[in-house]
């Protein structure tokens, strides 16, 4: 297992996402105090009153993306995904392990966790995954700028590799590059309002065979700039029209009128999704034209 390297660290993002404040980030709050902890407690404590909720979405859609490249790959080859925002590994966990969103929060949020050390919960958790270890579990890279939060996902074996870096800002590293080729899969289901192209771009390019990207970005933004980068490698993005996904709560109601105004002009409803209270996000899968016509898009998508 490799340890976190970092490049280019800071964290101006409010979700530890690796790249700067966007115009369509404005908006949101921050949460700098969470999201580049030792562990992620904090993350958890602040989070879970908000029901935060997009990791859980992605759980199912990325096991069956997964699923669907190990029928679609060419001889055979093992499944690698590189998760994008990875945080503290929390995409990986739900992907490999049995354990759900909710009993993430119970175990961060516990006093038994409370009371530990940052060192005696990492070899706690080091227990708590590998007895929770699904035997079709793939390889995972995390790319992230939040350098503490990379470390911990490697120091507990929830990542294969992870990289600090920022390719908002700066080209991907040599060893981040060959982590790359491998890829098959690429998730995000936070820190979408901070990436543009110059993120996917590198990685896509290095890549040396077909890649998936799964993504879940918030109704306030446009996701048109990625979908156009990601064509030019090839991939043909489709939206879920069927459903939204509850992302979280809003902070207050500052945030909750600049979410209705953001959607509002991005020409969607808000009514019954941020109106009730609540960011929204949707699904963008992108794939392979051969792979579109092969796997429906709605066989990735879980029922309501």
């Amino acid at each position: 297992m490799s340890g976190a390297r970092t490049t280019g660290v800071g964290n101006d993002a409010d979700d530890g996402s690796p790249s700067p404040r966007t115009p369509a980030a404005e908006g949101l709050t921050p949460f700098d105090h969470t999201y580049d902890q030792p562990d992620p407690r904090a993350y958890f404590r602040a989070l879970g009153p908000l029901e935060y909720r997009a990791p859980h979405h992605g759980q199912s859609v990325f096991r069956r993306a997964v699923d669907a490249c190990r029928r679609t790959a060419p001889d055979g080859e093992p499944v690698a995904v590189l998760d994008l925002c990875c945080s503290y590994g929390i995409n990986a966990a739900l992907l490999n392990h049995d354990v759900t969103l909710d009993d993430l929060y119970a175990h961060y949020t516990s006093p038994q966790a409370t009371a530990l050390t940052t060192a005696e919960l990492i070899e706690r958790d080091r227990g708590f995954y590998a007895a929770r270890r699904r035997p079709d579990a793939v390889r995972v890279t995390g790319l992230d700028r939040a350098a503490n939060a990379v470390a911990y996902a490697c120091a507990v074996g929830l990542l294969d590799e992870g990289f600090a870096e920022n390719l908002e800002s700066g080209p991907p590293s040599p060893p981040l590059q060959r982590a790359a080729r491998h890829t098959r899969l690429i998730t995000v289901t936070g820190g979408m309002a901070f990436l543009s192209p110059r993120t996917f771009q590198p990685l896509l390019a290095a890549a040396r065979g077909p890649v998936w990207v799964a993504a879940f970005p918030l109704r306030t933004g446009s996701y048109a700039s990625i979908a156009a980068c990601l064509a030019e490698h090839g991939l043909v993005t489709e939206k879920v029209t069927t459903r939204t996904f509850p992302q979280r709560r809003f902070t207050g109601p500052e945030e909750q009128q600049f979410a209705i105004r953001a959607v509002t002009a991005a020409g969607e409803d808000p009514y019954g999704k941020e109106t009730d209270g609540y960011f929204h996000t949707e699904l963008y899968v992108s794939r392979p034209p051969e792979d579109v016509t092969a796997i429906p898009l709605t066989d990735l998508v879980p029922g309501p």
